[in-house]
Formats: structure tokens, C-alpha cells, sequence
């Protein structure tokens, strides 16, 4: 190859490589665009749902456990609505907190000293620790452009009781604010709620499933 094929090649190849970047980019977005759609659409399904509020600590099987479908909390609705687009968060909040316990507050808040697969997964602060380590921590702001379909959102309510909810695509009568599908005590509802309460966390966790 003389000097001036050299000079011809080069560029095909990093524009090749360039687009071949693109198309990934590309992809990656609609697979995440895709999994709002469906986390979404998952959250929604848990509001035809008739479930008594119990956070009553019950033994349940591992992986894919989960209390009996007509009881439930608020950590349950983000739990279900992850293992319809086939998503075991206690499996995975479960390897994350064996990986490293210290990053979680199960000691601090509860006194534990080991995992429970039981209980792990279906607590707030422990959901916030995986977010934040596994998937991306955004911004809190009293901004509702800035709460999009498929995020997740904790709350500290009155009596320093941690809450969790999804965003929805749907938006308040007359408003710009995204509705929230969560457990406050009546079952899993959507709801005008965003900025009802004290905002304490802010996270997207899209996974990758087989496959994608």
C-alpha cells in the first residue's frame, strides 16, 4: 500500500469507526427509551392491583421472592414493576450489599450485621444505596421538567418515614407536573404527589437485560 492509499484508508476507517459509535449510541438510547416505556407501563399495571398495605417482616424465597401478591409497601411497587420486565432487585440489591455491606446503611439504621434476603431489597434506604451505586443519582429540584417517565423518587414523610414512587407519563389536570404511581397506605394509586413531600432522592436505574 503506497503513501497516498495509506492517506485514502485511514480516513474510511476512522469514519467507519465513528459511525459504527453512532449506531451504538444510538441503540443504547432507544433501549433505554424503550425500558421508560415498559417500567412505566409496568408501575401502571401495579394501580389495577387490590393490595393491602403490610410491611410486616415475612420469609420469602430467593431469588424472585415476594410476599403474597394482595399485600404490600411502597418498595414493593418499584420491585414489581422491575420483575415484570424481568428485574430480581433482590437479587441484585442481595450481590451488591454481599460486595460490600459497608456501602449500605443496614448496620447504621437497623443494627444488622449481615444480609437478609428477605427484608434487604424492600427497604428505602437500601433501594437508595443500589440506585446510587448502580445506576445514576440525579438532581433534586422543585423543577417537574426535570422528573422524567421512569424515574424513581424517595420522599422522607412525616414521622421520618422513608417513601419511594415511579414517575409516570402522565401529567396533573392542568399542569406540568408527572403523576407518581406509589404505596402511601391505600394500595398502589396514581397520584399528584411529586412535591407533596420532603424530596430525598432522585434516580433512573435502565439495566441492560439479556439480550440487549
Amino acid at each position: 500500500m503506497n503513501r497516498m492509499q495509506k492517506l485514502i484508508w485511514l480516513p474510511g476507517i476512522t469514519l467507519l469507526a465513528f459511525m459504527l459509535a453512532a449506531v451504538q449510541v444510538n441503540a443504547g438510547e432507544g433501549n433505554a427509551a424503550a425500558f421508560r416505556q415498559e417500567l412505566v407501563a409496568a408501575a401502571l399495571q401495579r394501580t389495577t392491583q387490590q393490595v393491602r398495605y403490610d410491611g410486616a417482616y415475612q420469609k420469602i424465597a430467593y431469588p424472585n421472592g415476594d410476599v403474597a401478591p394482595d399485600i404490600g409497601v411502597c418498595t414493593d411497587v418499584v420491585i414489581r414493576s422491575y420483575r415484570a420486565l424481568g428485574i430480581d432487585l433482590q437479587q441484585r440489591v442481595h450481590e451488591d450489599m454481599v460486595a460490600d455491606f459497608a456501602a449500605y446503611p443496614s448496620r447504621r439504621i437497623w443494627g444488622m450485621t449481615r444480609t437478609d434476603t428477605n427484608i434487604d431489597h424492600r427497604r428505602v434506604p437500601n433501594l437508595q444505596a443500589f440506585f446510587q451505586r448502580n445506576g445514576r443519582t440525579l438532581a433534586v429540584s422543585d423543577n417537574p421538567a426535570d422528573y422524567q417517565p421512569g424515574d424513581l423518587v424517595t420522599w422522607m414523610l412525616p414521622g421520618n418515614l422513608p417513601h419511594i414512587g415511579v414517575v409516570s407519563d402522565r401529567y396533573a389536570p392542568g399542569s406540568k407536573t408527572p403523576l407518581i404511581v406509589h404505596n402511601i397506605g391505600a394500595g398502589p394509586v396514581l397520584e399528584d404527589m411529586l412535591f407533596r413531600y420532603r424530596i430525598t432522592g432522585h434516580y433512573q436505574y435502565l439495566p441492560q437485560r439479556g439480550g440487549e
